[in-house]
């Protein structure tokens, strides 16, 4: 609890998003405004063309952000909103609509709201993609209402910015020298506006109900670690929370280039999650590449999201090997194609799905496309001979023994040697000892082990609690695994968000796991704070998160 001279009038509490104190004046975003009323009578080949072009002019506009974004999240997504507004289904929609009778800010609003609502009731990565739409959406009626867009508030001074949600289009060019936190009503842990910003290191809180009723100006101190956001607080809170923050960034950097290990010395690599080379870190102190051994999570769906065709071998093989050639001598772990029925991609014409979260995803999907995962393997293959890093490569959502024997004996076959495969559903975790006999190594994914372990949508932030990856039940299998890679003398490792969590990565690395993959950001923290425990202090700390009720 922050000491101040008077307490904050009221405290709101939300699920912890990216972690930081940060204390300032607030400023709402707000969403479009409410359509007029309709335009009866209206001309169908004009409102058709104006709709067009508004989407057309929007997709353009999305481009041009994803240019001057600041993170290589945020192009990545903004690229996959202009391919949205731009998507001939969704013309040919609008169009319909249009026909029937509709304006075009009507038929624009209607076709692109039913696709989000579609996507929200599919839950998972499918929700998160809902806010997207929208906001193409908003966009593009304003546009044909001759209306601002919407946009992030202007302030002459450091704000904290408070919103029901936050598209990839609105966070794209956030400036961390005025926005000091973020705070929404919606959006869960692994929401886009979490995501970046963790990349951005800007303190936030997600599902945090009633924050948009806050007036603007307020002062506010945010907790993103907590999740807690207090309320009117004075100025001498905000001051002792900036210089806070500023003497834990002090304290993090303290260890900078130095390998992961534990105060006694017990080695811990610390390893990146990336998308692309374009995530590779820069030389911000304490999280460029001379401050980790490597990759620990390659996720190369980026490639084949939003396209009517699969990358070929070329465009595969080209975007691996800018990876490797960054990292010679140093670990990169290829995570092999995770998409499907909750990262939809059109040329895999998989059909719709009740529950696409206990569909066919990941590996699944090569079950009917055989083919896919082939050609991956070898685009993966000759970007590592021509390279001098230590290439590992794993499969993911991995269920049962025989999908990681014949797994393992593909991805061999196409000479990668270092082959493994992610622990994200329990009956893997329940099988590792078996699944070891097959591949080289583990890696946990405790977002979707959470969110299956604990049966609680990863985007439901009602769910928070459930979806803590210090549950003793997720903790437990945690711990059956690195058993599991002991035993064998295999290397089983962490990546998903706990990875990057500094409270649990003691934790972890006491339930015996050997390296921890997270964002660059995360990188100082989590250094500092192996550096602070040792092994026998993690084993005891652990033990006690297994015994928590």
């Amino acid at each position: 609890m922050v000491s101040s001279t008077r307490a904050a009038d009221r405290v709101l509490l939300g699920v912890p998003a990216s972690r930081g104190l940060a204390a300032g004046p607030t400023l709402r975003f707000q969403r479009a405004a409410a359509l007029p009323a309709p335009r009866p009578g209206s001309d169908p080949a004009a409102e058709a063309t104006l709709a067009a072009s508004a989407l057309a002019a929007v997709a353009v506009e999305l481009a041009e952000r994803s240019a001057a974004a600041s993170t290589a999240q945020a192009r990545d997504v903004l690229e996959a909103q202009a391919l949205m507004a731009a998507d001939p289904v969704l013309a040919e929609s609008v169009a319909a609509r249009v026909a029937a009778g509709e304006d075009a800010a009507y038929a624009v609003h209607g076709a692109l709201g039913e696709q989000a609502d579609g996507l929200r009731a599919g839950g998972g990565f499918l929700a998160e993609r809902a806010a997207d739409l929208e906001d193409v959406r908003d966009r593009a009626v304003a546009r044909i209402l001759g209306r601002p867009s919407p946009a992030i508030p202007s302030s002459g001074r450091p704000f904290v910015l408070v919103a029901e949600d936050l598209s990839p289009a609105d966070t794209a060019t956030l400036s961390p020298d005025l926005v000091l936190a973020l705070v929404t009503e919606r959006g869960g842990p692994t929401s886009h506006t979490a995501i970046i910003a963790r990349a951005l290191g800007l303190p936030a809180i997600v599902g945090c109900p009633g924050a948009t009723g806050i007036e603007d100006g307020t002062l506010v101190l945010v907790d993103g670690e907590a999740g807690r956001l207090e309320i009117g607080v004075d100025q001498a809170a905000a001051d002792e929370a900036a210089e806070r923050q500023r003497a834990s960034w002090q304290a993090e950097l303290e260890h900078a280039g130095e390998p992961g290990r534990t105060a006694d010395g017990h080695p811990v690599p610390l390893l990146l999650n990336i998308g692309s080379a374009d995530d590779l870190p820069g030389d911000l102190p304490g999280t460029g590449l001379d401050s980790v051994e490597g990759v620990g999570l390659f996720r190369t769906e980026l490639l084949f999201l939003d396209r009517a065709d699969a990358p070929g071998f070329e465009e595969q093989r080209a975007a691996y090997e800018r990876v490797f050639r960054a990292l010679p001598g140093r670990r990169v772990v290829v995570r092999t194609l995770d998409a499907g029925a909750d990262k939809p991609l059109p040329f895999l014409n998989l059909g719709t799905e009740a529950n696409p979260a206990l569909g066919v995803r990941g590996l699944r999907t090569a079950r009917s496309r055989p083919e896919l995962l082939d050609l991956q393997l070898a685009a993966i293959a000759a970007a590592a001979d021509v390279t001098e890093a230590d290439v590992w490569v794993m499969a993911p959502m991995v269920s049962v023994e025989a999908e990681a024997r014949e797994f393992a004996a593909e991805a061999r076959a196409h000479g990668l040697a270092k082959v493994g495969v992610m622990i994200e559903v329990p009956a893997a975790a329940l099988l590792a000892e078996r699944i070891l006999r097959h591949v080289d190594f583990l890696s946990i994914g405790t977002n979707d082990l959470g969110q299956y372990t604990m049966a609680a949508d990863r985007q439901n932030g009602a769910l928070g609690d459930l979806l803590d990856p210090a549950q003793p039940a997720v903790l437990a299998l945690i711990a059956m695994c690195a058993r599991a890679a002991a035993a064998a003398g295999k290397p089983v490792g962490v990546c998903g968000e706990a990875a990057g969590d500094p409270a649990l990565a003691p934790v972890l690395v006491g339930l015996g796991i050997s390296s921890l993959s997270m964002s660059a950001r995360a990188v100082p923290a989590v250094r500092a704070a192996l550096a602070r425990h040792s092994l026998n202090d993690a084993e005891r700390v652990a033990g006690e998160a297994l015994a928590r009720s």
